[in-house]
Order: C-alpha cells, then sequence, then structure tokens
C-alpha cells in the first residue's frame, strides 16, 4: 500500500479520489465508436491485421465463454492498432437455425399455435421480426466488455451478401460434383425434427439394458445382443464372421425373426468381430451405421419401422407406441415366448444426444444432402503440413489431423424453416436443377425448390471471406483477407475451424483463411469444473463487471489464459483484478500530484538516481517480455508479468524509494518526476490493451494525449543497466530481510525502532534515506543499544528492540532456522562429496547444489550474526 507519510506540497490531479467503473466505462466506449477509432479502411496503406469474431448465436447473450475469448482477440486488435497497422476486427452474428427456430416455435406455443398453422413464409418472417426486436443483445454487452469491433461492417450470416455468397458457393460445389444427394444413415433429433451432423451429437454414458435374444431354434438358433430392442423389428439379416466355425453352417440360411413372422438370412461379413459378444449381430439397416454399410455390401432391405418423432410405425402390437415404450413391450414380449436368454440392467453404455436439446439421437435412414469432402479435407490438412497455416499450441496439431484426416462425407441438409433454403429445384419429370444466385430457377407447373435448408456451419464456414464482400472482389477482400488469426475454443475446432479452411482454400485459389489459429481452453469454474446450469455454477458476466467494472473481469480472464487450456474462474479473482485497477489508479494519482510527467526528453543516465536507471532497464526488460508474449499468445504470462511489474516493481518500490527525492525537491525530484511519468506512460500503453478503459482515463490525465486506442505501442529502446539492477536489488534484499525480522518479532508496520546502519563499502549508502523511511527506522540518538543485528548483503543493520522484542522466542525461531540451513549444508555437501554422483549428474545439477551449499553457508552466517546480537538472559 503506497505510504503517503512523506508528500511534498503539491496540487490534486484531474482525477477523482477514487476509481467508479461505471461512471467511466460506458461513456469511454462511445466515444471510441463515434471518433470511428475501430473502423476499417480497406484503402489504408497500412499493413493488414484481421480477425474475425467467431459469430455468436443470434439467440444468445454474453456468457463467460464469449467474454473470454473476445478479450483475447481485443487485446491482440487493441495492439496491433497501436503498431501501426489497419486491424480489422469483424462483427456479426449467426443465424443459428434449430436454436433460433426453436426459440420463436416456443413463442409461438405460448400462443397456442404451432409454424404450420403459420406456414412456412409468415413463420420465416415471424422469425425475422423476433431477431429485429429481442436477437443479438449480445451486440449491447459487447459494448459493456470493450469490444474494439468494426461496428460499420456487422455482418448476419442470412443478410443479403452472405445469402449470395452461400448460394454461389453452394452451385460451385455442386457443379464440380462435390456436393450430391443420396439415402445414408443421418443422426436425426426426434424433438427438432431435423438431422444434424456427427460433430453435433454429444456422446454421454446412460444406464440402460443389454438383452440377449434368441433368433431360431435348435440348431438354427443364434443369439444376438442388443440395446435397442425396439429396432429389432427393421431387422433384415444377422451377420457373423466368415471365419468362425460356430455358424458356418448357417450362413446362406434364413432363421426366423421373433414377434414378426418374418424370416431372414445368416450372412458371413468382415464387419463382425467373433470375439465380441457371441459374435454374431442383427443387422438393421434403416436404423445403424454400421448395418446400413453391412446392408449394402450383402444387398440387404432397408426397413424403416419409425417415424420422424420416433414413433413405430411397423404393423404389429407395438404400431404406435414411443421407441422407448416399445422397447419395454418388446423384451416383455420375447420374455414371454422364451426367446430372452439373458439381460443386464444397468447397462451403462455411451448414447448420442442431441447437442441442442438433449434428445437421444436416433439414426435413421434419410435422403439428404451431402458435401463430398474427401479432396477439400486433404487441402485442410495439407494447408498446415506445409506451413501455411500454424496451429497454436503445436500439440493441438494433431487433433486437428485426426479430425481432418478421417473426414466423412459431411450431411448438409436441415429439415427446417430458418436457414438458407437449399438453391435447387425438382421438375415434374425427375429433373434436378442447382440454381446460383444470380440465375432464375425454372418454372411453370410441377416445379418446385427443395424444402430442406443448409447446415448452420456451411454459412458459418464462408465467414472470413464472406463478410468482406465474396464473391466480389472487394476492396475489403483484397485488403483483409487471409485473416492473420483466428482465436477460438479448441472445442469447435471440427464445427468451425476445418470448416472455414476446406471452404476457403476452395473458394479462394488455394489461399487458407487464416496464417495461424489459436486455440484456448474452456472457461470453468474456480474448482476447475465444467459450468452448466444443473450443476447451479453459471455465471453472468454482466453481474461481475456491474460489480468490479469490465477491466476487473478482462484482467482476470487473461491472467487466466494459458494456450489450449481450460481457465478456471472466481469472483475473488475478480475482486483482486478490480483491486489492481484500484493500485494503478491510486498509485498514478499519487504520482501526478508528485509531479510525474512526460513533458521534454529523458534526462540523461548520469542525472538518474541508482533507483531511476533501475526502474528504466526493468521497464525496457518488461516491454520486450510483453512482446515476446504476444507474439506467442501467452496471454496468461504477458498479464502476470504486467501485474508484477506494475504493482510491485513500480508502485511498491520504485515510488516508495523515490519518495525521499520527491520530499527533498529540487533537480533531482524534476529528474525523478520525468522517470516516473515515463514509466506510467509506457506501463499504461502495455496494461492498455487487456484493461481499456481504467489505462484510457489515467494516461489521457498523466500526457494530455487524444486516446491510447490509436497511441504508439511502446519500444524497447534497449537501455539496460545491469549495475543499477544489481544495487537496487541489494536495497531490497535489505528490506525484505529486515522486515522479515520485524514481523518476526510481531513489530506493527508502522512502529518505529531506533536503528544504526553500517553501509560502509556497499552501494547502499546513497539508500540510507530510503532505507530507513521503508523501514521505519529512527536514527540511533542517545541511549542506543543495539539487541539485534542483522547482516545483510554486506550491510549490518543493528535495532535497539528494547521492550518491544521476546528474546526467548526470537532466539527459538533464529535456532530452528539455523539447524535448517546446516541440515541443507549437510546435504549438499554430502552430495558434491559423492564421486560417483558427480560423475553421471548432469553439470546443471551440480551447479544447483553448489548454489545450494553456498546459500546455506550464508544463511548460517547470517543466522549466528543474528543470535550472537540478541540480548543474554
Amino acid at each position: 500500500m503506497t505510504d503517503n507519510t512523506q508528500q511534498p506540497p503539491a496540487s490534486a490531479p484531474d482525477l477523482p479520489t477514487q476509481y467508479a467503473p461505471a461512471d467511466v466505462e460506458g461513456q469511454l466506449y462511445e466515444r471510441w465508436v463515434e471518433r470511428g477509432y475501430f473502423d476499417a479502411d480497406a484503402a489504408s496503406d497500412k499493413p493488414p491485421y484481421t480477425v474475425v469474431i467467431p459469430p455468436p448465436n443470434v439467440t444468445g447473450s454474453l456468457h463467460l465463454g464469449h467474454a473470454f475469448e473476445h478479450t483475447l482477440i481485443d487485446a491482440l486488435t487493441r495492439r496491433k492498432r497501436m503498431q501501426g497497422y489497419e486491424t480489422l476486427w469483424q462483427p456479426g452474428m449467426d443465424h443459428a437455425g434449430i436454436a433460433t427456430q426453436n426459440v420463436v416455435e416456443r413463442e409461438l406455443a405460448k400462443e397456442g399455435k404451432s409454424r404450420h398453422d403459420l406456414g412456412r413464409e409468415a413463420f420465416t418472417e415471424r422469425v425475422w421480426q423476433w431477431k429485429a426486436e429481442s436477437g443479438g443483445q449480445i451486440s449491447g454487452q459487447m459494448r459493456r466488455l470493450g469490444d474494439g469491433v468494426a461496428w460499420s461492417r456487422e455482418r448476419f450470416t442470412m443478410d443479403e451478401g452472405l445469402s449470395k455468397a452461400v448460394g454461389t458457393i453452394f452451385k460451385k460445389l455442386y457443379d464440380d460434383e462435390l456436393i450430391y444427394r443420396a439415402e445414408r444413415i443421418i443422426n436425426w433429433c426426434p424433438r427438432c425434427l431435423t438431422a444434424i451432423s456427427d460433430i453435433e451429437v454429444e456422446y454421454q454414458d446412460d444406464d440402460g439394458e443389454l438383452v440377449s435374444i434368441r433368433y431360431g431354434d435348435g440348431d438354427a438358433a443364434i443369439v444376438v445382443a442388443t440395446t435397442r430392442a425396439e429396432t429389432m423389428l427393421g431387422d433384415t439379416a444377422v451377420a457373423v464372421h466368415p471365419d468362425d466355425e460356430r455358424y458356418r453352417h448357417l450362413v446362406g440360411t434364413e432363421i426366423e425373426l421373433p414377434l414378426t413372422g418374418r424370416r431372414i438370412p445368416v450372412v458371413a461379413d468382415e464387419h463382425v468381430d467373433p470375439e465380441f459378444g457371441t459374435g454374431a449381430v442383427k443387422v438393421t439397416p434403416a436404423h445403424d451405421p454400421n448395418d446400413f454399410e453391412i446392408g449394402r455390401r450383402h444387398d440387404l432391405p432397408n426397413l424403416a419401422v419409425m417415424d420422424e418423432h420416433a414413433i413405430i410405425t411397423a404393423h404389429g402390437p407395438f404400431q404406435g407406441l414411443d421407441r422407448l415404450e416399445a422397447r419395454g413391450a418388446i423384451v416383455a414380449a420375447l420374455r414371454a415366448e422364451g426367446r430372452i436368454v439373458a439381460e443386464k440392467r444397468p447397462y451403462t453404455h455411451s448414447v448420442g444426444h442431441c447437442s441442442r436439446c438433449k434428445t437421444t439421437i436416433e439414426p435413421r435412414l434419410s435422403m439428404q444432402w451431402w458435401v463430398k469432402v474427401g479432396p477439400l479435407a486433404q487441402a485442410a490438412g495439407d494447408a498446415v503440413r506445409d506451413g501455411r497455416v500454424t496451429i497454436h499450441p503445436q500439440d493441438m496439431a494433431k487433433r486437428y489431423f485426426d479430425w481432418v484426416d478421417n473426414l466423412h462425407d459431411w450431411c448438409i441438409s436441415r429439415q427446417l424453416w430458418w436457414g438458407h433454403r437449399i438453391p435447387v429445384w425438382y421438375g415434374p419429370e425427375g429433373e434436378v436443377v442447382c440454381v446460383g444466385p444470380d440465375e432464375e430457377p425454372p418454372t411453370g407447373e410441377g416445379w418446385h425448390q427443395e424444402t430442406d435448408v443448409l447446415d448452420t456451419w456451411f454459412s458459418s464456414g464462408l465467414w472470413p471471406f464472406s463478410t468482406l464482400g465474396w464473391p466480389e472482389r472487394t476492396p475489403s477482400l483484397e485488403k483483409f483477407y487471409p485473416n492473420s488469426v483466428l482465436v477460438t475454443g479448441y472445442d469447435i475446432l471440427f464445427f468451425w475451424v476445418a470448416r472455414m479452411m476446406m471452404f476457403g482454400l476452395y473458394a479462394m485459389d488455394g489461399t487458407p483463411p487464416f496464417h495461424t489459429i489459436a486455440l484456448h481452453g474452456m472457461v470453468r469454474d474456480q474448482n476447475g469444473k465444467k459450468m452448466s446450469k444443473s450443476f447451479g455454477n453459471v455465471v453472468n458476466p454482466l453481474d461481475w463487471m456491474d460489480k468490479y467494472g469490465s477491466d476487473a473481469l478482462r484482467f482476470t480472464l487473461a491472467r487466466g489464459a494459458n494456450p489450449g487450456i481450460d481457465v478456471p474462474i472466481g469472483e475473488d479473482w475478480v475482486q483482486a483484478s478490480r483491486n489492481f485497477a484500484n493500485k494503478l489508479w491510486n498509485a498514478t494519482r499519487f504520482a501526478l500530484m508528485n509531479g510525474a510527467t512526460v513533458e521534454g526528453p529523458l534526462p540523461s543516465p548520469e542525472r538518474m538516481t541508482a533507483t531511476d536507471r533501475w526502474i528504466l532497464s526493468r521497464l525496457n526488460t518488461t516491454v520486450a517480455e510483453v512482446d515476446a508474449y504476444y507474439e506467442d499468445y501467452q496471454f496468461s504470462k504477458l498479464s502476470e508479468g504486467l501485474y508484477h511489474f506494475a504493482w510491485d516493481e513500480v508502485f511498491d518500490w520504485y515510488v516508495e524509494l523515490s519518495k525521499t527525492t520527491f520530499f527533498e525537491g529540487g533537480e533531482q525530484a524534476k529528474v525523478s518526476a520525468r522517470v516516473l511519468g515515463e514509466v506510467l506512460d509506457v506501463m499504461l500503453r502495455l496494461l492498455h490493451p487487456v484493461v481499456p478503459f481504467v489505462t484510457e482515463t489515467l494516461w489521457t490525465s498523466l500526457t494530455g494525449g487524444e486516446s491510447l486506442v490509436i497511441a504508439d505501442w511502446p519500444a524497447d529502446s534497449g537501455f539496460r543497466d545491469e549495475a543499477a539492477e544489481r544495487e537496487i536489488e541489494l536495497v531490497q534484499r535489505v528490506v525484505t530481510e529486515v522486515r522479515r525480522f520485524r514481523s518476526d518479532q510481531g513489530l506493527q508496520p508502522g512502529q518505529k525502532v531506533p536503528a544504526r546502519l553500517d553501509l560502509t563499502g556497499t552501494a547502499l549508502a546513497p539508500h540510507e534515506a530510503a532505507i530507513r523511511q521503508l523501514l521505519r527506522l529512527q536514527p540511533e540518538g542517545e541511549g542506543f543499544h543495539a539487541t539485534a543485528s542483522l547482516p545483510v548483503a554486506g550491510a549490518t543493520v543493528a535495532l535497539d528492540l528494547s521492550g518491544t522484542i521476546d528474546v526467548a522466542a526470537e532466539r527459538k525461531r533464529l535456532a530452528k532456522d539455523l539447524a535448517a540451513a546446516e541440515k541443507e549444508k549437510q546435504q549438499a555437501t554430502a552430495k558434491l562429496g559423492n564421486e560417483a554422483f558427480l560423475a553421471k549428474a548432469p553439470d546443471q545439477v551440480v551447479e544447483k547444489i553448489r548454489t545450494r551449499l553456498a546459500k546455506a553457508d550464508e544463511d548460517i552466517a547470517r543466522i549466528e550474526n543474528q543470535l550472537a546480537g540478541l540480548p543474554q538472559g
């Protein structure tokens, strides 16, 4: 805490006594926007720096994951803007097909209506109305956070320009035979009533039952096991391995399928694992992807037994039952016939669920539209392999390759009304025509457009170039494509990143959509647990911003951001960041009251104190470190480094050590005031990208400059003064050691103690006044009697603690410390005396032990001197 006991007379700075974020943040942000600081000029001759926002769903609101990601992107773009780049942080939102349709359908349900009551055209008009009135509240929340996006360029995945881009690339892919229509097994959500892609399926362990069922009788009996007994109604074969001797006599024959009266063949297929279970599997081609492939190989019929709501449609006693009701009824019926050989419940197994509504997915045979991803995925993998795109951190590249190298064709059609309608028309004679956005669709009796819409990820996969005006070669596209970096969570590496890579390379003549993919982790609670409504640990970031300020939230998130690693966050940490903002405020205010200034050039080093030279040396080291961490996307390290530089080195050491200089006034005080101004100027610039509001307010008060947003990024001047750093390190050692001694004796921080300082022959002599002030040490005076003597850093500090120290307790403490130091010396000496150890140990290990021995010797000498200096008795 800043000590103000010694201050020269000064006028108060033009800053309130306390920092109130609510009074600053909103009006500052609007000023930045009004002045056009975040706009991007395609005609600029500055080098471009482009980042797209991962488009949040129009249904969404700002959650901690958004706040985390936006903080990192904003820090990158603010720094690059200060470095002289023409920065574009591209904002926008995703139409979020399934999620948005669900929201509006729920609103209709409150009115007792469904979308079918309105019809397709009226329903989509209703969705657009909802989007205009209620959607996109996240834009206002982004302003609260301080996002420096180019609002004039905001886009929406279903606006006119982006819709044209979607139609253009669909037509191109179709003409290149990379889009086709086919009947395949897809993931079907009976709640959302649409197909969803593999990556939109969330798998979790559910408790079910495993039943073993006997098909056929006698020598023709085969036992199969299943967790989905209801699908047996659609079985069209039983499969065994061709080399399995147990069933060789049955291959090519037919057995009876229980409960149905149908007979089905026994086929041999190498897909079957003879070592698993009974070595025989039921084959339901219309309701299982593996069975579908077996069915294709053996020309089996595809018998669908469920409708889109997962209701049984097969004729018989189970018709009309929900799949789960049918499961129990079928098992009961099989049990009654004596067909159940074994039952295991609960049986825990992995089950797919819809990522939107959590309904259990039903594999379903369906006619859908697909993207042939083979050549696209190959290009996406090659772009990383040949170095055109770098994935950061590098260990995430393996996950990327595991995905793109094993991609299945992508089902892109969705049975929804909200979204980009597939631009294909069907004719009365079976004609199929794909129509581009600038073409007229066929007309006449019998022609109709495909009713399905495209997967949301299809349009968001075009985001890096569709937002810049593609397919036209606009000035913005020429200037800002490709993106400099993509900052996103590793959780959508497959959902979004791979899609953008495939489409960007395809549409932009082999140019990837970004140079670098910087992946971050997920935000978790302070115990490392996933945030979930069911866990009750979800936090609204607006609550914390209201309570502690946006800077506090941003700084907390940045301090936790290690590349690719999940980020725990708790309210205590946000409160600590608020305290840091307050520290910046109070310390800068104190500095201004003591004449800190940026006017005029820096004085020459010869006119500076060692303390001045030390802080400037440390400042330039910090600039270099921060730059290196930014280039490596090490947000945690750069934030942590700035925190400790500001709090520890500038405020707790430099300001405190300089107080005597400021108090004495004169020419030296002016020199230090100019140095302090320089340090604050550079430090606030370095901090600005992460904590923009408080730094803007302080920096404009300090410098009179227009705005930090457009200020220059500081450069490492190259100034280093190792001698000054060593000198101040000695001061710090003395102060730290004596403070520890005072604390051990139970002395209050402000309690003054008579002391004699023997600094002869050391570099500490010029700092005696500062050391005395920091340690509350009075001059010796008459009757001084040294009751404790602390040798440290070549100096001796003798203290008169008469009446203030518990001598017995101090002897006990020092004896304990001495025993520990002697034990450390003994262990180090033993290792260094072991020839076998020295022969095998690496040089750095041996050197480390020698350092430990030297430190132990130093500690022993110090403690023995302290013991000798204690009063007898």
